[in-house]
């Protein structure tokens, strides 16, 4: 009688030089994110409901400030998770940088606030201004 065969898994060391190459989801080319001032006025933050009251989008505070992300996959994305214009890609993306990336954990592990949807933000919103009502007018 044989007995089954058990075949060994060669491990991969992940170093930053083959990271992209054991990403199979390529979340760093499925999101665009855009810096926007701090909140601060009732008003502020009116307008950041009304933003991440759309599909796909959202918002986060970390160590560089506030942004809205945009979930939403480049349009070069092939479908084996490389670009499709490598060569002539942005400059942006050429200066992106996978030090510490999606591959290592989650962006959202590195924010200080996240806000995925309006009911996050409005809860938020709730407790930052005790008087909190929706529908505040633009500042003079």
């Amino acid at each position: 009688m044989n007995k089954p065969r058990h075949h060994e898994l060669q491990s991969i060391e992940v170093s930053n030089d083959n990271k992209c190459d054991q990403c199979t989801n390529s979340k760093c080319c499925t999101y665009v994110t855009q810096q926007i001032d701090t909140p601060k006025s009732k008003y502020d933050f009116e307008i950041l409901l009304w933003q991440v009251s759309h599909k796909n989008m959202g918002a986060y505070k970390d160590e560089d400030g506030w942004f809205i992300i945009f979930e939403t996959e480049c349009t070069h994305l092939e479908m084996d998770g490389r670009c499709g214009i490598y060569e002539d890609r942005p400059t942006i993306c050429r200066s992106h940088t996978n030090d510490y990336c999606e591959f290592d954990a989650p962006a959202e592990e590195g924010f200080k606030l996240w806000f995925p949807d309006y009911q996050s933000l409005l809860v938020y919103c709730k407790k930052r201004f005790k008087k909190w009502s929706t529908g505040n007018p633009p500042p003079n």
